[in-house]
């Protein structure tokens, strides 16, 4: 299901990749327990992060690991700044579909780069690779997207899934229509693999709250 390039390998020395495939959720628009979790969540990030500035911040391991891969591209980390609006600006985890809430919060808590994608819309294998800054595909809002030369991406039979510096795409997004679920994590140099599995075991923790049916079919780190 999942095959990863030698030019991956060699281009990204002791990086890692997890995947979490799980079938048979339901992914509500809502859900209460999961929504009470998300605030709790939400102050324990408020409190952890209580009296530090944005350097302070930026000194997190996990944080700086993505600091210095963006900072190639010119880049800033996306999730830091959703991370900084929550802790200082007293925004919230967006309260959206089961699935993607599950994701969200896992990300705000670990800080780990992650996409999700619908199982049934992917064209299997799933590939990890280098990217070109040749190939082009279609972002979650629409608009088409050259690739930068030098990135992580993964694509399926149909073309490309996700990269680090654009994100998801379109094409193979969570739907409210959605049942079985891909979520895949980027984590370059200087992020260890326990912390990919422990990111990938709480997005599947968070998904069996509201869906306590939903069956794992695989969780797996992959390193280079």
């Amino acid at each position: 299901m999942f095959e990863i390039t030698a030019a991956w390998k060699s281009a990204f020395p002791e990086s890692h990749v997890g995947v979490l495939v799980m079938r048979d959720a339901t992914n509500p628009a809502q859900h209460p327990e999961l929504s009470k979790i998300k605030t709790e969540l939400e102050e324990g990030l408020r409190k952890q992060f209580s009296g530090q500035d944005r350097v302070a911040m930026s000194s997190h391991p996990i944080l700086q690991a993505y600091n210095t891969y963006y900072k190639r591209f010119k880049k800033s980390y996306h999730v830091q700044l959703q991370l900084e609006s929550i802790v200082w600006k007293g925004k919230s985890i967006p309260s959206v579909s089961a699935l993607v809430q599950a994701m969200f919060m896992a990300e705000m808590k670990n800080m780990l780069l992650t996409a999700g994608h619908d199982l049934d819309l992917l064209q299997l294998p799933l590939t990890l690779d280098v990217s070109k800054g040749t190939e082009s595909y279609q972002l979650m809002r629409g608009e088409d997207q050259v690739l930068k030369p030098d990135d992580m991406m993964i694509s399926d039979q149909a073309g490309i899934i996700s990269n680090i510096i654009y994100g998801p795409d379109k094409r193979t997004q969570i739907t409210a229509n959605t049942k079985n679920v891909v979520f895949t994590v980027y984590a370059p140099s200087g992020i260890d693999e326990h912390a990919v599995t422990n990111h990938l075991e709480d997005i599947q923790r968070y998904v069996m709250i509201a869906s306590p049916q939903a069956q794992t079919e695989l969780l797996k780190v992959y390193d280079s």
